[in-house]
């Protein structure tokens, strides 16, 4: 009888997991980096997601990346208990480089382009040794989550939605192929984002503001145009809305001069501190974790 019950629980030993292969989610959430204040919101956001297990933040560029590494922040999450590592890219789209770079950094392809791989490697980030599984969600995409994030950002410009329109505006790539890529989600999100707020009418439009200058320009002259037959269309101001993660140079300078002379209603909230940023994070922990579906 002793015999047996050995026997039992030799057999349920061997069943077991290892350490480090059955424990906890953990979330490295990899955004692209700025300045103290663009971090701090990303760090905001992280403290508030709730998954059930350690949470991680790193970031690809700017002067915190060599000190908020990749690798170092996923043996972290490993040496916490974390039975596989969920890679949430704060990144608007995945068409772009940046996600790429995260492709890459997860083991997703092992082929990236000599200029982010320049970039990783001048901050000194590369894969993470470590022996759980290291999974990659999307980026925003046509989340509805941020949907809701920009809605409610857009109805605190303004008491009558009804009778104005609504203008998502956006960073946008370089490359022609992920210009559409970024388009193809963010449509569906304009329409989200109408029947959520109820305005007039809702546009989305990217800047390209990494392109070269001429195809830059090409790109805010048509959303100049878009947004003066929006106004046209209502008579009334139009509400712009960026679509940025956080706050920095690109919105409060750059789209301001981009707007400059439209009859425009424009504050340059971003996407963070907002909470449903980290609804978004849990809900991308919760669809891929485990190899669930995406």
């Amino acid at each position: 009888m002793i015999r047996g019950i050995g026997a039992a629980v030799a057999l349920l030993l061997a069943a077991a997991p290892a350490a480090g292969q059955g424990g906890r989610v953990g979330t490295l959430i990899l955004a692209h980096g700025g300045d103290r204040g663009w971090n701090d919101q990303v760090r905001a956001v992280a403290g508030a997601v709730r998954t059930g297990g350690p949470v991680e933040v790193a970031f690809l560029m700017g002067p915190e990346a060599p000190a908020h590494r990749f690798q170092d922040a996923a043996k972290r999450l490993e040496a916490a208990g974390a039975g596989e590592i969920v890679v949430v890219p704060l990144l608007v789209s995945s068409h772009s480089g940046h996600y790429e770079q995260i492709r890459w950094l997860t083991g997703q392809t092992d082929s990236l382009e000599e200029v982010m791989q320049h970039h990783l490697h001048h901050a000194g980030i590369e894969r993470a040794a470590v022996k759980v599984p290291v999974r990659l969600s999307r980026a925003i995409d046509d989340s509805p989550e941020v949907a809701r994030v920009l809605a409610e950002r857009a109805l605190a410009l303004t008491r009558t939605p009804s009778k104005q329109a609504l203008y998502l505006l956006g960073h946008g790539p370089n490359d022609d192929d992920a210009y559409r890529g970024w388009m193809e989600n963010l449509r569906p999100v304009a329409d989200t984002v109408k029947a959520r707020s109820g305005f007039a009418d809702v546009k989305v439009g990217l800047v390209r503001d990494d392109a070269p200058p001429e195809v830059r320009a090409a790109a805010v002259a048509l959303v100049r145009s878009e947004i003066q037959a929006q106004h046209r269309a209502t008579g009334d101001s139009v509400v712009v809305v960026p679509v940025l993660i956080s706050r920095g140079n690109v919105g409060n300078v750059r789209f301001r001069q981009d707007l400059a002379g439209l009859p425009v209603i424009y504050s340059g909230e971003p996407l963070l501190p907002h909470p449903g940023l980290a609804a978004w994070i849990e809900a991308r922990v919760r669809q891929t974790a485990r190899g669930a579906s995406r």
